[in-house]
């Protein structure tokens, strides 16, 4: 095992967070939603790389997957968690994933506030299993 690896990607995850959890308050919630997002893609790829696992890609339910792969159990609910974030990945940044518009008129206080608790249950769930092994 890799703590220091481990500790590095949770620390940028926990400071991704904290950023996204400051757009959230000041009313950008596209980006608080794609940060949510990346937050919780950190972490995940920390605990890969702290258990010596490749962490390649951007779908937090697929680095679930590979998570799951190696022996970790993953709760039904943070496959929710993984689900609720993955969404945001590109429609957050891109006006093209819109027929028209642009990312921040879609984006609302609701949508963040999901996005930030679906990442905060994916750290504590990450720091537990680490804890754990």
């Amino acid at each position: 095992m890799d703590r220091e690896e481990y500790e590095r990607w949770l620390a940028q995850a926990k400071h991704t967070l904290a950023s996204a959890e400051r757009d959230a308050e000041e009313g950008d919630y596209d980006w608080a939603s794609f940060k949510a997002q990346q937050a919780g893609e950190y972490a995940l790829k920390g605990l890969l790389r702290g258990l010596g696992q490749a962490a390649h890609g951007h779908s937090l339910k697929r680095l679930l997957s590979v998570l799951e792969g190696t022996g970790v159990a993953i709760p039904p609910e943070l496959l929710e968690s993984a689900q609720e974030l993955d969404i945001h990945y590109v429609p957050a940044r891109y006006p093209d994933a819109y027929p028209e518009g642009s990312p921040f008129e879609f984006y609302n206080a609701k949508r963040a506030r999901e996005a930030l608790e679906a990442a905060r249950r994916i750290l504590t769930w990450v720091e537990d299993a680490w804890r754990a092994l």
